[in-house]
């Protein structure tokens, strides 16, 4: 495996990706998405067994792809707007099978520490369910392909927005580069309101881990590596 040097994380404030009021627009998209799923959650317990049958799931998660891909294509038309390629965001090169290796080590590294803090809160807090997904994970083989799908695009999609653009967007505003990794965290949580909200604690943790990696980094392939499979893992095997 190539040896893994550590970047400095401190930098210079970067300037504007995109102009404020893109950004503010996918602000608040989040914040709609969050309201909208706290409400959900709320009618899914209020209704007692009313979400117990299984779902058709293949149309959900068809544009859930959909919805992720689409994102990114407006932060791209965001990016273009101040001359900023996507690759510039993702970071990082792989010149070499021994990049991939490293970063798939360090993603590995990554998931296993999240998995063993999760596996603490578990045990001090007690395990918490969101009413609302229970029926929403695949079971047949054609929704595991596609959750398999849903899980990659995840990845992929929501470091390049969480990790990439907004950690970005809210370094060049704040001039802090620690209030830029706090405040993607904090709307990354947000964001997962459907779920609840322990497990909206539990993502903004989650995002703070998968900050730090980037920015220590310099890229965000690993996290989008970690973030995929633990997707994957987690609504198939439940791990």
């Amino acid at each position: 495996m190539a040896a893994i040097a550590a970047p400095r994380i401190e930098s210079p404030s970067p300037k504007l990706i995109a102009p404020w009021w893109h950004t503010a627009l996918l602000v608040a998209l989040f914040l709609g998405l969050a309201l909208s799923g706290a409400f959900f959650q709320r009618q899914a317990r209020s209704e007692a067994g009313g979400l117990q049958q299984h779902p058709h799931l293949v149309p959900l998660y068809l544009s859930l792809i959909a919805m992720e891909w689409g994102l990114v294509y407006y932060v791209w038309k965001g990016l273009q707007r101040t001359g900023t390629k996507l690759s510039e965001l993702i970071g990082g090169k792989w010149a070499s099978i021994k990049d991939v290796l490293a970063d798939a080590g360090l993603a590995l590294g990554l998931w296993s520490t999240w998995k063993l803090a999760e596996t603490a809160w578990d045990r001090w807090l007690g395990i918490g369910h969101a009413a609302s997904i229970q029926t929403l994970l695949p079971q047949r083989a054609l929704e595991i392909l596609l959750w398999i799908g849903v899980s990659m695009s995840a990845g992929v999609c929501e470091e390049l927005v969480f990790r990439g653009y907004f950690q970005r967007q809210f370094h060049a505003y704040s001039h802090s580069l620690w209030v830029a990794w706090l405040l993607q965290a904090l709307l990354f949580g947000i964001s997962h309101g459907y779920q609840g909200i322990e497990a909206c604690v539990r993502i903004a943790v989650y995002g703070a881990l998968f900050g730090l990696l980037a920015l220590w980094r310099g890229s965000l392939r690993p996290g989008m590596m970690a973030h995929a499979w633990s997707d994957t893992l987690s609504g198939i095997f439940g791990i």
